[in-house]
């Protein structure tokens, strides 16, 4: 069955963060697909405009150049790290050190804030959605198993970022819901070391599901809420 965002109107437009990824160029040829959307832009370091989570500078850029365009009904934020080449989620304690977190929450967590600060403005006070990807792994409830520090802390800290905003969200933009959403694991870059591409879906089934999940939760009352990407309440 082919996409259709049924809840935003006729011709709404979305922003995609982290649109170069898996998830966000999945999510990317979803929208392109539902001939409902009227323009769908994926923002990253090598778009136009650019976009670097970790400097402030292009995310206000990246904000000012974009205020000249009508209002948008979508923005979804795809980008995240859990590892790279000097990163790997910690296993004890005593893998903590102070740089690794920093470039962990750089990008999970002070980057979205960055976003919700400067691009929460440009989005339709009337209907739009505003989604964050965060992980069941920021459950601080849910947390059975320990180790990934912080990665668990940085996606756990986004949660509170968008239960806060959705909170002055509803009197600024009275029309838009916030949302924290576990796309669950996906075949990508990031999961791959993690056996991501033996327990994944691809990333066009978890762009089509996450996308559904927006589209059933546009109630003033749903904003603020961790769903998973089948649209199930996760504990915080």
């Amino acid at each position: 069955m082919a996409l259709s965002m049924q809840s935003l109107p006729e011709g709404y437009r979305a922003l995609i963060v982290g649109g170069s990824g898996a998830i966000g160029a999945a999510l990317l040829e979803g929208l392109r697909s539902d001939g409902r959307c009227g323009q769908v832009l994926g923002l990253h370091r090598q778009s136009d405009p650019p976009l670097d989570l970790t400097d402030e500078a292009s995310v206000v850029a990246a904000a000012a150049a974009l205020a000249a365009h009508p209002p948008f009904q979508l923005l979804v934020n795809a980008a995240g790290v859990l590892h790279g080449p000097d990163l790997m989620p910690e296993k004890k304690l005593g893998d903590l050190s102070l740089a690794r977190m920093q470039q962990v929450f750089a990008v999970n967590t002070f980057g979205p804030a960055l976003l919700l600060r400067h691009f929460a403005p440009l989005l339709d006070r009337r209907c739009a959605r505003m989604a964050f990807l965060s992980a069941k792994v920021g459950s601080i409830e849910d947390n059975r198993a320990g180790g990934w520090y912080s990665y668990r802390a940085s996606k756990a800290a986004l949660n509170m970022l968008v239960k806060t905003a959705s909170v002055e969200l509803r009197r600024t933009h009275p029309g838009a819901v916030v949302l924290a959403l576990h796309p669950g694991t996906v075949s990508s870059r990031l999961s791959a070391p993690f056996r991501g591409a033996e327990i994944g879906r691809d990333a066009a089934t978890a762009a089509a599901e996450l996308l559904g999940v927006i589209d059933r939760h546009g109630a003033p009352e749903d904003s603020g809420r961790f769903l998973s990407y089948a649209g199930e309440s996760l504990p915080w």
